[in-house]
C-alpha cells in the first residue's frame, strides 16, 4: 500500500510562487508514473501534470505550461510541482496521485488511471 502526502500549499498572491511536496510511504513510488491533479469549488477534478517513472517525461495541462514544472526524486521518493506566474484560476485543491500498474511506458493523465492519492493541499492565490 503506498500512502501520499502532499505540503507546500497555502495562500499567494498573483504572480507568486509556491512548491508543492508529495512524499510516499508504505512502498517505494520509483516505478510509477506520478500525476498532479486539481479541483476547484464546483469543478471536476482535472489534470495539472504528470511524470514519468524514470522522470524522463512529462506532461502538461495546457493551462499551466511554461508555469509549473513537476520533478522527482525517486531517492526521496517524493514528487514535486513547481508553481509560478500564479493565477487567481489556479486556485483549488492540489492532489498528488500515483498510477495503478508499476512501469508503465505510456504516460497517462486520466485520473482513472491512478489508483494512490493524497488527502490534498489548498492553493489560494489572491489578485
Amino acid at each position: 500500500q503506498v500512502q501520499l502526502v502532499e505540503s507546500g500549499g497555502g495562500l499567494v498572491q498573483a504572480g507568486g510562487s509556491l512548491r508543492l511536496s508529495c512524499a510516499a510511504s508504505g512502498r517505494t513510488v520509483s516505478s510509477y508514473n506520478m500525476g498532479w491533479f486539481r479541483q476547484a469549488p464546483g469543478k471536476e477534478r482535472e489534470s495539472v501534470a504528470a511524470i514519468s517513472w524514470t522522470g524522463g517525461r512529462t506532461s502538461y495541462a495546457d493551462s499551466v505550461k511554461g508555469r509549473f514544472t513537476i520533478s522527482r526524486d525517486n531517492a526521496k521518493n517524493t514528487v514535486y510541482l513547481q508553481m509560478n506566474s500564479l493565477e487567481p484560476e489556479d486556485t483549488a485543491v492540489y492532489y498528488c496521485a500515483a498510477e495503478r500498474i508499476p512501469l508503465r511506458v505510456v504516460l497517462t493523465t486520466s485520473s482513472d488511471d491512478y489508483h494512490y492519492w493524497g488527502q490534498g493541499t489548498q492553493v489560494t492565490v489572491s489578485s
